[in-house]
Order: C-alpha cells, then structure tokens, then sequence
C-alpha cells in the first residue's frame, strides 16, 4: 500500500503541443515555448536559454497565474536555425537549476540532452492516431495458391506446425502465407482497430525471411506477385489500412542479378556495388561475413540512383501507384554504408528520405537499430527509430516474470535484467532526452517483433503481465505495432520460434479473453487526443507500479501500470477521474487485484 502522492514535484516540458506553439515552424518565426511547475517549487524568475546561429542567448519568461497547484512560464523567441536546441534556466535566489530533456539539475550541464526543435515541414500527421500489424508474410494466412510453386531447396511445413528453427531448415521453412491470405483476413485487422500493416520482405528471395533479395523490382511469385499485392492495396485502402515495406538498404541476396553480374564481369558497373577483399573465401563483403548477403557500396553513384535517387528508383516505385506503399522500414539503418573506414551513412539515409519527400511527403521513414545510436533520430534523416531501446528492453526489464525465453536477453547473450519500474522510467526517459520530441512520437512502439521472443513467453504465459504490457504499448508516446498473433496469445521462445502461424481453422486455441481486451485498448488510444497528441509527464515511478499522464489541449489522460496486486493513492488527482480502463477508482485509491492497467480520463 502506499501513501498519498503529489502528482507534480518538479518543473517539466516537453515537445508536444502544451509547450510548444509549433513544432515544426519555418526559420525566422516566432514560437512560444513554455514549461510548467509546482507552485511550492522555489522559483524567483526563469530564462530561455536557446541557440542561435550556434551561439547561446537568453530570454526572460514571464509567470502566468497560478491554477490547480501549477503554474506556467513562457516565453516568446525567433528560431534561428534548422535544428534549434534550448533549455530553461530557474532561479531561486542565488540557487539556480537547469531543465532539459533529462529532468532537474541543480549543476552546469552540456548541450547533449537539451531539448530540440526541427524548422523543417511537420512529419507525417496520420501516423500519430495509427496502431500498426507487424505481418512476416509466409506465416500469416495462406490462400493455398501459390504452394506449388515453391523451390526444391526450401522445406514443407504443414499451416500449424511450429517452425523448428536452430538447425538446416532455419530460414527455408515454408507454410505457404501470402498476400492473397492476408486480403481474405483484413476484417480481422479492421475488427481489432488496427490501421496500418508494416509488412517484413515481400520480394523474391532465397530465404523464406526474405532479407536476401533476389531482385527489389517485384513481389515474390510464392506471395502471389505483383498482381496480389496490387489487389491488397486496393482492399487495404477501401478498409481504411495503410501499408508499408521493409526495405534492405545495406545488402541484397546472392541470387540478385546486381552480384551475379558483378561476379561474372569485372568491368560492369554492378562491380562497384559492391566491396571486394581477397581475403574473403567468396571474395566480397557480406553483412557479418555472410556469403548469402553481399553489403552495398553507395560510392557508386549508379547505385544510388537504382536504389533511391533516380526518377524510378526502387524506394519511389513502390510508394507510386499501384502498390502506393505508405512508408518504408529500412533494415539494419544504422550500418547501411558504414564500412571500415569509410562512412556514408548520413548521405544514404538523407537520399532516402530526400526521395521519400519527394514521392510522398506523408510517408513514413522507420529505421532499425538507430535507437543504438540516438543522434541518428536528429530528425533529417529518419521520422523514427523500431524503439528496441527505448521502448521494449525497459518493458522486459520490468514487467518479465518466470520468462519461458531461450538464447538471451534481445541482442545481450545474457538472461532478461530485473529492472524496477523506476529503472524502466529512467531508461525511456534516457532515451527521449536529447532527441526531437517529433523523433519519438514517429518511433514504432512494440512489445515484441519477428526477431525476437514473444512477449507471452516474456511475461511466463501470463495473461495479467501480458495486459500490462499492452497497456504501456498503446498509450506510451509513439506509433503502435502488434506483431501477428500477440493479440490471440501466440507463444515463441525466440526470433525463430515466435514467426508461428495464427490457427484460422480453430479459434478455440485463442486467447479470446485476451484479445478481447486488446480491442478495447486500441480502441482507446485509436480515439484519444491525449494519446495521440499529447505530452509525457511521470508522475510515480516506484518499483512495482508506476504512472503517467498524457495531456493535450483536448484530453488529459492518467495511465497507471503494474506487475502485481496493489492498492495505489494518488491522492486528489483521482477525486474527479473517469474510469476508461481497468479498475474503477475508490476516491484517491486504484486497487489492482494483479498486475494490469488502468486508464483515467481527467479533463
């Protein structure tokens, strides 16, 4: 049991709409940039420190009236710059405190985590209201159309078999999904609520994974081709489902006619696509040192064009009609062109997104694995990061429980960490600061992905844990993604093991409690402006609970979470809160019976 809390003990700000007039102005205009505090927080006058042109000035705020134990300050200034940095300076006497992305601190801090504003056109709109289906093709569902068509060098699955993974047919085991299958089942993406799909490789490969690309001009013949996706994206669009790629910027397959070519003529132009060492048994560089993937030289000017620059380049035919894609998730971001001692990274990602922008400026740009590098979300390159980092290894660390999980930690060769739900707090929190409010709120949220353990397995086969988790996906800030079939409760002990099909023929072995509750939270947050919208303030972190609040101009929303019974006080915070999820409130209290989430509406 704990004891009654002051919702509001420090001073905070944050990118969203509350404290920021604009976030994506044109250079030369004024904005206003506010914070917030506690009204017994010791505070005699306050400034903006922002950058301009590189150099820092300073701006008196002025202090509104106070309301509901809170006050504001604000400020008006000109942004200068393309990328502008600030943080807010408060003074109380000779005592002086700074706030940035990071929080409170009474000491001289650098620049690394101040808060960053993006003169540049505001990112893609439809996907804050958005909560995406993570599909991995050949699993999903199966017309049984294609089938005949598979290689000789693939191995036959039955539809329910559980993939073997971790020996000779990892990789090659094929059930037969495709993209007429996924048509036939859209309504059960629409009943759910779900409004996007990002869809793992689709193009001809030598793999059933297909991160080894035999060609980025069609989709494979074994998905029912080109002819299949166009007719998806037509139902896709009249379901009101937006579609997006996955794209593998740092390598093709060794079946791709780029290589073959490369291999067979030494003077072609295909050979500069590629980087050539004769120390290497197959005599090229492959994505850690695998033959069946050959890395990508963007030096070659050719190839840039093929891949993104040209007037038909591959990342702009398929966001055109027909197949009018809605984004691209870009495998391995942070290592596309990154080799030894050459680097062309920035160059690479800003053609991409130069060539997005062109071709339809609301498409979205996801990158994977830039959340290892958070100065890759500086917000000109890509719209967000797969927020690994950020988002899913806190969540683990928190709310795992008798995790059913082989092969280690997600990218660690150890066992899942046992965070408190401050430690959680303090890692997401870590993440946020120092990066564009709008990079964080164009991130894919997940739980779990085709590269790792479900988060069923996670959580022990748990279903109280699971709804926790759930919870935290759909209201944290962020684009939701549900991989295929977490939301009827499907298990994986790894990458491998968690790409299982969904049993269309028997849906008694369904978690349909479960997924009963799933609809119910996307519902919310497909409907909440607070979620959509609105900032991130903590409010309790402690070590089995913890709580948050969502807040815009429109909806103010309190989301508490926990991974085990409790009876929590938030004191006069909850007196006029509307229970939307979870339990009801009992004047100050919220009694959990196990771990869960509730969702209180407050204005």
């Amino acid at each position: 049991m704990s004891s009654a809390m002051q919702p509001f003990r420090y001073p905070h700000h944050d990118g969203s709409e509350l404290y920021v007039s604009n976030s994506s102005p044109e250079v030369g205009e004024k904005i206003t940039l506010k914070f917030r505090t506690p009204d017994d927080f010791p505070i005699d006058q306050a400034m903006l420190r922002i950058y301009h042109d590189g150099e820092p000035r300073y701006f008196p705020m002025k202090k509104s009236a106070s309301a509901n134990g809170e006050s504001w300050w604000s400020v008006k200034a000109e942004v200068m710059n393309k990328k502008t940095s600030y943080r807010f300076l408060m003074l109380d006497g000779v005592t002086y405190r700074w706030l940035n992305g990071s929080g409170v601190h009474t000491y001289d801090v650098t620049s690394a985590q101040d808060f960053q504003l993006l003169a540049t056109p505001a990112n893609p709109s439809w996907i804050r209201s958005s909560v995406f289906y993570q599909i991995f093709p050949d699993r999903f569902a199966t017309s049984e159309k294609y089938k005949s068509l598979m290689p000789k060098t693939f191995v036959a699955r039955e539809w329910n078999d559980i993939p073997h993974g971790r020996d000779k047919s990892t990789g090659h085991e094929f059930f037969g999904g495709d993209l007429d299958g996924v048509r036939s089942n859209l309504s059960h993406l629409e009943d759910l609520g779900i409004n996007g799909i990002y869809f793992t490789p689709y193009f001809p490969a030598s793999s059933t994974h297909r991160y080894d690309a035999s060609s980025f001009d069609h989709v494979d013949p074994l998905l029912g081709g080109d002819k299949a996706m166009i007719a998806l994206a037509g139902a896709a669009k009249k379901a009101g489902i937006a579609m997006m790629g996955d794209l593998t910027t740092n390598h093709c397959g060794a079946g791709h006619p780029w290589i073959k070519k490369a291999l067979t003529d030494k003077k072609s132009k295909e050979r500069a696509f590629f980087y050539w060492d004769k120390s290497i048994k197959h005599g090229y560089e492959g994505w850690w040192g695998l033959a069946s993937l050959p890395k990508l030289n963007f030096s070659s000017e050719k190839l840039q064009a093929l891949l993104y620059s040209g007037k038909r380049s591959i990342v702009k035919k398929w966001l055109l009609p027909p197949f009018s894609m809605s984004g691209w998730r870009i495998d391995v971001g942070n290592m596309t062109g990154v080799y030894k001692g050459e680097n062309l990274n920035a160059m690479v990602v800003q053609g991409i997104r130069d060539a997005m922008d062109e071709t339809n400026p609301n498409a979205w740009l996801v990158a994977e694995n830039a959340d290892n590098f958070p100065a890759d979300l500086d917000g000109f390159g890509w719209h967000g990061t797969m927020n690994y980092n950020g988002f899913m290894r806190p969540i683990w660390g928190w709310l795992q429980h008798n995790a059913d999980v082989k092969f280690g930690f997600f990218g660690l060769p150890t066992a899942i960490p046992t965070f408190s739900g401050k430690d959680m707090a303090t890692a997401m929190s870590a993440f946020n600061a120092g990066i564009p409010w709008r990079s964080l709120v164009s991130s894919m949220l997940l739980l779990d992905s085709h590269d790792t353990a479900r988060f069923r397995n996670v959580v022990g086969h748990d279903v109280a844990h699971h709804i926790a988790g759930m919870g935290i996906l759909l209201t944290y800030p962020g684009v939701p993604s549900i991989f295929a079939g977490d939301e009827v409760g499907l298990q994986g002990a790894w990458g491998e093991d968690a790409r299982r099909t969904i049993n269309w023929d028997d849906k008694d072995t369904w978690d349909t409690d479960f997924l009963a509750e799933v609809k119910k939270l996307i519902a919310i947050r497909r409907k909440s402006h607070a979620l959509s919208d609105g900032g991130l303030q903590w409010v309790v972190t402690e070590n089995n609970y913890v709580a948050y609040i969502r807040e815009s101009k429109k909806e103010k929303l309190l989301v508490v979470v926990t991974r085990t019974s409790a009876q929590i006080d938030l004191g006069a915070i909850l007196t006029k809160a509307k229970t939307l999820y979870g339990p009801i409130t009992s004047g100050t209290k919220i009694n959990f019976a196990s771990a869960g989430v509730g969702i209180y509406k407050l204005s």
